[in-house]
């Protein structure tokens, strides 16, 4: 019965810590709560800030590419441009080189006229009549006016051959002259299209180019707002993770209450039946010594050796009551490993691209080369606590997760799937 009472005032003890215990660090919670609410819609404007970078990046490349295009045909309307000043200088130099053939050809008419000229005074003057007749009537014989006549026929024909070539040195002349005039008109009339290319062109650049410059502009700000972003994803994952160590050492704080009220319950309970039962065998014990005193007056030897076995039958009651009540439980969250942090979920993880992506194969968040056996990853303390977990002795030099997800290192991506998902109660060493 005694035990009974004694069970039910623990219980009652253990019930109410019970109680008490979900509702203690219930700010705290709350905070943990309002903290995670913060980071997600962070993240999710993170998110649709990288949405908006990759988009701007993809318009920037066209736009660059575009601009690349558009200053290859600049440089081949230049090239053409070149091409045909060059043309139209060397059809200006034949052109110039044609008039002077044509000014040879003048000058060559006004010599031919000029013997012409000599030849018909020569004949005059020394010649009486009328000039080539003349000259054959004045003939002394046949064959001296054959002579005379095949003469006269070799100049009026040498005239007329001059004559001829001139005409057509004159005629070719002004033709290529003409060519050579058309064919300028037609190179300045590409010119006038590549410079209306070119202008055209250039305008398309300018437009293009500002383009570029308020893509360039506008990524430079969502840039910011990426970095501002992440610099308050990363404070409220570290605001979080003291959140939730605070969380865990007012657990355990409120658990270490509890169960020190529990053994102090329970150790006034065990005083409480000690006291009874000493209070019980020192009644029993004076009616015992009534009843002998009433009984036989006259034997007091019976008397007092039947008091002193009383006396001595009370004092191993009351021995045998202390030594029977229970001590109190002495329940620490320090112990020798250390302090007690919590009972926390474990996890593997190795420095494959699997399991940290564009990390893999680099050092820890904290500049060490991750080693087996000694590195874990664990958000909410600083880089080198070392924490006892199963026995073993870690290091954290990496981050990834929050407090209370300790992700331990494993040389091979097949051990840190062996690993799995456990738990285990977790020491940090001073």
């Amino acid at each position: 019965m005694k035990k009974k009472k004694l069970f039910s005032l623990v219980l009652a003890t253990v019930l109410t810590a019970a109680t008490v215990l979900p509702c203690y660090g219930a700010s705290t919670k709350e905070k943990i709560s309002n903290a995670q609410a913060e980071q997600a819609a962070a993240q999710s404007q993170l998110d649709s800030i990288q949405s908006r970078i990759d988009e701007l990046n993809s318009k920037k490349g066209q736009s660059e590419e575009y601009l690349s295009e558009l200053n290859q045909q600049l440089d081949d309307l230049q090239n053409r441009l070149q091409e045909l000043q060059d043309q139209y200088d060397a059809k200006q130099n034949e052109l110039v080189q044609i008039q002077a053939d044509l000014e040879d050809a003048k000058a060559k008419e006004e010599e031919q006229y000029e013997a012409m000229k000599l030849r018909i005074q020569y004949m005059y003057e020394n010649s009486s009549g009328n000039g080539y007749m003349a000259m054959l009537f004045s003939s002394k014989s046949i064959s001296e006016l054959i002579s005379r006549a095949e003469y006269i026929q070799k100049i009026s024909d040498f005239d007329r051959d001059l004559m001829q070539e001139y005409e057509d040195t004159v005629d070719q002349v002004k033709e290529k002259e003409t060519q050579v005039q058309e064919e300028q008109a037609a190179i300045v009339e590409l010119q006038q299209q590549s410079s209306d290319q070119q202008e055209a062109i250039q305008e398309l650049y300018a437009a293009a180019y500002q383009e570029l410059r308020t893509y360039s502009a506008e990524l430079d700000d969502a840039k910011s707002s990426e970095s501002a972003l992440v610099d308050e994803i990363n404070s409220k994952a570290d605001a979080i993770n003291d959140l939730i160590r605070q969380a865990k050492e007012e657990e355990i704080a409120a658990q270490k209450k509890a169960e020190e009220e529990a053994a102090a319950a329970q150790q006034a309970a065990a005083e409480a039946e000690a006291e009874a039962a000493r209070k019980q065998a020192a009644e029993a014990e004076a009616a015992r010594v009534a009843a002998a005193e009433a009984a036989n007056a006259a034997a007091k030897a019976d008397t007092d050796t039947s008091s002193s076995s009383g006396s001595s039958s009370s004092d191993s009651s009351a021995s045998s009551t202390t030594t029977g009540s229970p001590s109190a439980s002495d329940t620490s969250s320090s112990s020798s490993s250390g302090t007690y942090l919590g009972r926390f979920k474990l996890t593997g993880y190795c420095s494959c691209s699997i399991c940290t992506g564009q990390w893999s194969g680099g050092s820890t968040a904290s500049g060490t080369t991750p080693t087996a056996g000694r590195t874990i990853a664990m958000g909410g303390v600083p880089f080198g606590t070392r924490l006892m977990i199963n026995g073993q002795v870690y290091t954290v030099e990496d981050r990834g997760t929050a407090y209370g997800h300790v992700d331990i290192f494993c040389s091979s991506h097949s051990e840190a799937l062996s690993f799995g998902v456990q738990y285990a109660d977790v020491y940090q060493l001073s």
